[in-house]
C-alpha cells in the first residue's frame, strides 16, 4: 500500500518537525508496499537523528533514497528481510549507530567504510560472509557485533575497537594481527571452527572478557580454562606460550627480527596503556554490581500484557552509596535529572526517568496499564486524584504557559502529554499494596519522593521507543549520579536546603566520605513469570565514553 494512503506516523512527525521515528510490528508490516518498501514521504523527514523500522517481515528493501536523511545518526532496522542495503548509506555522514541485525543480508555495500562518524555496527543474524574491505576505515568504530553468519573475520587495526561479537561464524583462524586492537575489552568467538588461539591476543593491554566456548582447540589444557571462562588464566597461559616461543632457539634470523617486532611492539602497547590508564584512573568512579542471587531483598516487576500496547519497555534498578544529605547534593541531582529528561529523553518524549525512596514501598511491583478514570496517584507536589484529573489539570498548565511566554509552538510539556491522547489505557507502577508509585511519562509519586535522607534508590526508566532506549539512559543516569557522588565526597559541604523548602542537612562526617554506589541488579518478568529483562547485565554500563569503573 505504501504511498496509496497517508501514514499517520510519518505525518505526524512531519508536522512537528520531530526528530525520531519508530516503526514496528504487525500493524506497520501489513501496510508496507508489495514491493517490500516503505512509503516516499519517510525519506523527506530530512531532521530524522533516529529511524527504527523493526519486525516487518515484509519489508525486503530500503531505496537509495535513505541518503536524503542527511542528519539521520541512529538507523535501526532490524528484524525485517532485507537482502540488500544500498551503496547510498555511504551518504549518510552523520550516522553513529547501525543495527542491520535479523534479516537476510549477503553482502555489505562497500560505501559502508564512508561512515566516519559510525561507533556501532551491528549485523548479527543474517547471512554474511565477509565484511567490506578496510572497514577500519570507520575510525571511530567501538563496537562490532557478527555473531550468527557465514563469517571468516580477519583482524584489521582499529583504534577504538572495544566490543567485538563474533560468535557462531566460520571462523578457522584468528591472524596473529590481533594485538593490534590496543583498545579491546570484551572478544566474543565462541562457536566457531577456531583450532589455536594466538599468543598475541595477550598483547591486548585492555582486554578483561574472552568467550572461545565451543571451538575444538588442539591445545587441550587451553580449551579445559575456554571451557571454563577463565579470563585473565588464558591471558596468562598465552603470554607464557608467547615467551616459551621467543625463547625457543629458532635460528632463523628473519623469524626472530618479526618476533623482536612484535615484542617492542607488546611493550609499546602495555606502556600507551598503563600511561592512559595512570590518567584515567584518577578519574574514575566506581560503580560495584551486586547480582540478584547476592540480594536477600531482591525487588522484582512483573509487567502484564495491558501495558504493551501504551508503553511496553521497562528497566529498574536499585543504587546504594549516593549521597543526598551534604549541601545541595540533592539539588544537583534533581537537576541532572531534568537535563537527561530535556536532553537525552527528548523532553520526555523518547524516555522517562522515574526516581524512588526504596524504603517507602513495598515489593513485588506490578507495571500495568489501567483506564483513566481508575488510576488514582499522588502525583508530585499535589493531593490525591485520578489521571483524568490530573491530565485536565496539567493541559491548562501548559496553555496558561504558552499564554505566559507567547509562544505559537507546544511547549516540551504539551509534548509529552500528546503521548497519551486518546489512550484507552495509561501506563502505571504499582506497588505490592496498591499504591500508584509512577504514572509515566507524566510524573510519579509523593509517597516515594526521594528526600536528603533517602538512603536507597528505585529509578525506573520507561520507553515506547525500545528496550534499549531505556537502558541507555539508565547506563546515563547512573553514571552522572557516579560523577556527582565523586563531587560530593571530594567537595564536602556546609548545610545546603533540599531544594524544596526543607530543613538543612548537616555535614557528611569527613571518614564517611567515598563516591562508591552499588548498584543491585532487579529482575522483570510476563504476566507468566518469564524474565524479560534483568538490569544492569553484562552488556551494560559498558560504554566507552563513561568514566566508570563497573566491578562484577
Amino acid at each position: 500500500m505504501g504511498d496509496l494512503e497517508k501514514w499517520p506516523e510519518i505525518e505526524k512527525v512531519a508536522t512537528e518537525k520531530r526528530r525520531e521515528l519508530v516503526l514496528q510490528g504487525a500493524d506497520v508490516d501489513k501496510r508496507i508496499s508489495p514491493e517490500g518498501g516503505l512509503p516516499s514521504s519517510i525519506y523527506s523527514l530530512s531532521l530524522l537523528n533516529y529511524l527504527e523500522v523493526s519486525q516487518c517481515p515484509s519489508l525486503t528493501e530500503i531505496p537509495e533514497d535513505i541518503q536524503r536523511l542527511i542528519n539521520l545518526q541512529s538507523l535501526i532496522v532490524c528484524r525485517n528481510k532485507l537482502t540488500i542495503i544500498p551503496s547510498a548509506i555511504g551518504r549518510l555522514k552523520s550516522l553513529k549507530v547501525l543495527d542491520l541485525s535479523v534479516n537476510n543480508l549477503t553482502v555489505l555495500p562497500d560505501s559502508i567504510v564512508q561512515l566516519g562518524e559510525l561507533t556501532t555496527l551491528n549485523v548479527s543474524c543474517n547471512k554474511l560472509e565477509v565484511l567490506p574491505d578496510d572497514l577500519s576505515q570507520c575510525s571511530k568504530l567501538s563496537t562490532i557485533n557478527i555473531s550468527k553468519n557465514n563469517n571468516t573475520f580477519y583482524c584489521e587495526r582499529f583504534e577504538l575497537l572495544s566490543t567485538l561479537i563474533a560468535s557462531d561464524n566460520c571462523i578457522q583462524e584468528l591472524n596473529g594481527d590481533i594485538y593490534k586492537l590496543p583498545a579491546l575489552k570484551v572478544l566474543d568467538l565462541s562457536n566457531n571452527k577456531l583450532s589455536d588461539i594466538p599468543s598475541g591476543l595477550s598483547n591486548c593491554p585492555k582486554l578483561k572478557e574472552i568467550n572461545f566456548k565451543g571451538n575444538k582447540l588442539k591445545d587441550k589444557r587451553l580449551e579445559k580454562m575456554v571451557s571454563g571462562c577463565q579470563t585473565k588464566s588464558i591471558l596468562d597461559y598465552l603470554r607464557g606460550k608467547g615467551r616459551q616461543g621467543e625463547d625457543g632457539g629458532d635460528h632463523d634470523g628473519g623469524r626472530k627480527a618479526d618476533k623482536k617486532k612484535r615484542l617492542q611492539q607488546r611493550r609499546k602497547n602495555e606502556k600507551t596503556a598503563d600511561e592512559a590508564d595512570e590518567v584515567e584512573e584518577l578519574n574514575k568512579m566506581v560503580v560495584r554490581v551486586l547480582h540478584v542471587s547476592e540480594d536477600a531483598t531482591e525487588l522484582t516487576v512483573k509487567v502484564t500484557a495491558e501495558v504493551k500496547e501504551v508503553r511496553p519497555y521497562l528497566v529498574c534498578c536499585v543504587v546504594r552509596g549516593m549521597n543526598l544529605k551534604s549541601g545541595n547534593a540533592l539539588k544537583r541531582f534533581l537537576m541532572a535529572q531534568t537535563k537527561l529528561h530535556d536532553d537525552m529523553c527528548g523532553k520526555r518524549t523518547t524516555a522517562t526517568i522515574a526516581t524512588h525512596d526504596l524504603q517507602l514501598l513495598k515489593g513485588p511491583l506490578t507495571y500495568d496499564a489501567k483506564p483513566p478514570t481508575q488510576l488514582k496517584i499522588v502525583p508530585l507536589g499535589r493531593k490525591e486524584m485520578t489521571a483524568v484529573e490530573l491530565m485536565r489539570h496539567l493541559h491548562l498548565e501548559a496553555d496558561e504557559l504558552r499564554r505566559q511566554k507567547k509562544r505559537q509552538n507546544v511547549t516540551g510539556l504539551h509534548k509529552y502529554l500528546q503521548l497519551l491522547q486518546e489512550k484507552p489505557l495509561y501506563p502505571c507502577l504499582v506497588d505490592a499494596e496498591g499504591h500508584v508509585i509512577s504514572f509515566p511519562p507524566v510524573t510519579n509519586s509523593e509517597k516515594t519522593k526521594i528526600k536528603k535522607t533517602t538512603k536507597e534508590l528505585f529509578l525506573e526508566v520507561t520507553s515506547a521507543t525500545s528496550l534499549q532506549t531505556c537502558k541507555d539512559v539508565m547506563d546515563a543516569l547512573i553514571g552522572k549520579m557516579s560523577e556527582l557522588n565523586k563531587f560530593t565526597a571530594e567537595h564536602q559541604e556546609e548545610g545546603g536546603s533540599d531544594g524544596e523548602g526543607g530543613v538543612q542537612a548537616e555535614p557528611a562526617a569527613v571518614g564517611e566520605a567515598t563516591s562508591e554506589l552499588t548498584v543491585l541488579q532487579v529482575r522483570t518478568f510476563d504476566q507468566d513469570g518469564n524474565l524479560k529483562v534483568v538490569y544492569p547485565s553484562k552488556t551494560d554500563l559498558c560504554s566507552e565514553k563513561s568514566n566508570v569503573t563497573v566491578v562484577w
